[in-house]
């Protein structure tokens, strides 16, 4: 079997051993249902031994039988759905096929894979087709006898029947239940046949959805569910990260700063040795992930600025050399991350961040309701932006200037950021104070893009010279960047003065 991907639909039914499947080919769009077809299928279900996937409610098993034999990896969908993709069985009964491990290893971490269940089942399937042969639905009437593995081991049977869409409509599902409920078959206890397995064993799992954020609870609650989404964010950008997919270096960078962030503003809350070390891991890692995200940056700039200029300015091999430098820059960076991405420090950052998550270190508790430190803790980061505002305006034009603005941008992001986790507690002024701080921020960073590729095309300029290369275009190109670095901090001044007030405790 190729590999293979596809959006399961489904719902099961748990029903007794006496029950008799109803007829199904008068449900509505069903022409006919097929004679049923008897298929002994075999499962073992792999996992880690404190059961990370079955927590995340993601399923990975190797199956023969049937006419889908291999290794199955299901993900969680929305209602009734799940992501199912499947790879060949290999020769090695044990060794997960590398694509589904890229998928689930910000879960597995570097944890090992076992057998934690193993499940046979005797399936009589029924094909259900419409007018034209088109298959809407397979219904499955399965005799389980199911095994669960390890330390505690027990084993139970159970019948159930299932219903998957394969062309058909959700009100096929519909109608399916309400004929499957007439004949006995009740909306089943457990989403898969390995929660079932499993039963009550405890499962070392993500962190509990956070407590609820209230304006007089505490504001370490607030801290908590901002912390929580990055996490969660970080759990979903990491497989798109290693399949190298659009923009998710970036968002994986940004909410690794963001956590890193609110950990400094909300940081006099907390116990200092941990959260610094856990804000200095963060900053590690932001750092992998900035370099191969400022060359994507950099490439996607350069060849826009080179797209605009009319031909008889682009004098030599300028595409080829700029894409040749970024190119290799990327390259290396993106390894770089890859690289990262299976390091023990990496894994240990996330087990850091699930220990936190779990049991927030607080210092001493903070007595106020939590929209008053909020707001407290905004105002520091307001004051931060201001002092550092007026650096970069009393600091002559040059680098240093250039660095001083660049602070300027941090602070404006480390507002953002505080004040988007005060979104709960403090209400519509800090929307618009996070709004504000991300169009100072946004504005800084294209200063501070145009600082960086000027950098870039001084070292391609030399280098095409030294090849014996006409390098005017490159100083051309130069010339714009620092055009529209001044035109940047000219919106700033005019952003800067229309900036709104902070809100107070």
């Amino acid at each position: 079997m190729a590999s293979e991907d596809s959006v399961e639909i489904e719902r099961k039914y748990d029903v007794d051993e006496r029950a008799a499947l109803p007829p199904l080919d008068e449900l509505p769009g069903v022409a006919r249902a097929e004679r049923p077809v008897e298929q002994q299928l075999e499962a073992e279900y792999f996992d880690t031994a404190a059961l990370a996937l079955a927590a995340h409610g993601i399923t990975l098993r190797r199956r023969t039988g049937g006419d889908d034999s291999g290794w199955h990896l299901k993900l969680p969908g929305g209602q009734d759905t799940r992501l199912e993709m499947h790879e060949p069985p290999g020769n090695d009964p044990e060794l997960v096929p590398p694509r589904f491990l890229q998928l689930v290893r910000v879960h597995v971490r570097d944890r090992p894979l076992a057998a934690v269940a193993r499940v046979r089942t005797r399936r009589m399937l029924h094909r259900l087709r419409d007018d034209h042969n088109g298959i809407l639905a397979d219904v499955a009437d399965d005799r389980v006898q199911a095994d669960r593995l390890g330390p505690e081991p027990r084993s139970l049977t159970w019948r159930e029947w299932e219903i998957e869409l394969v062309q058909g409509s959700r009100e096929l599902l519909d109608a399916a239940e309400a004929v499957l409920a007439a004949a006995g078959g009740r909306p089943a206890a457990h989403a898969s046949k390995l929660e079932r397995t499993l039963g009550d064993q405890p499962l070392a799992g993500p962190a509990a959805l956070p407590p609820p954020v209230r304006r007089k609870g505490p504001a370490t609650a607030v801290l908590v569910a901002y912390v929580h989404a990055q996490v969660q964010a970080i759990s979903e950008l990491d497989p798109r990260v290693r399949r190298d997919a659009p923009d998710a270096v970036h968002q994986m960078r940004v909410a690794t700063r963001r956590m890193r962030s609110v950990l400094g503003t909300y940081r006099r809350l907390l116990e200092p040795e941990q959260v610094n070390t856990l804000r200095a891991e963060l900053k590690w890692l932001a750092g992998c992930l900035g370099e191969a995200r400022d060359a994507e940056v950099m490439r996607e700039r350069l060849e826009d600025l080179v797209a605009c200029e009319p031909a008889e300015l682009v004098i030599g091999p300028v595409s080829r050399r700029m894409r040749e430098a970024l190119g290799a820059d990327y390259g290396a960076a993106r390894a770089a991350v890859l690289q990262v991405l299976e390091d023990k420090r990496y894994f240990r950052l996330l087990d850091s961040l699930d220990d936190f998550l779990a049991a927030v270190p607080v210092a001493v508790p903070d007595p106020r309701p939590a929209h008053a430190t909020v707001a407290a803790l905004v105002r520091k980061d307001w004051k931060r932006l201001r002092r550092n505002v007026r650096i970069a305006e009393a600091t002559p034009d040059g680098p240093d200037h250039d660095a001083a603005l660049h602070e300027a941008r941090k602070s404006a992001k480390r507002l953002r950021y505080a004040a988007e986790s005060g979104i709960p507690v403090i209400g519509k002024r800090a929307a618009r104070l996070a709004g504000a701080a991300h169009g100072l921020q946004k504005i800084l960073g294209e200063h501070q893009d145009s600082v960086v590729t000027r950098a870039l095309l001084r070292r391609l300029g030399a280098q095409a010279h030294l090849a014996g290369e006409n390098a005017f275009t490159y100083g051309r190109l130069h010339a714009l960047e620092q055009a529209m670095a001044a035109d940047a901090e000219s919106r700033f001044s005019k952003a800067w003065k229309r900036f709104p007030k902070v809100p107070k405790e």
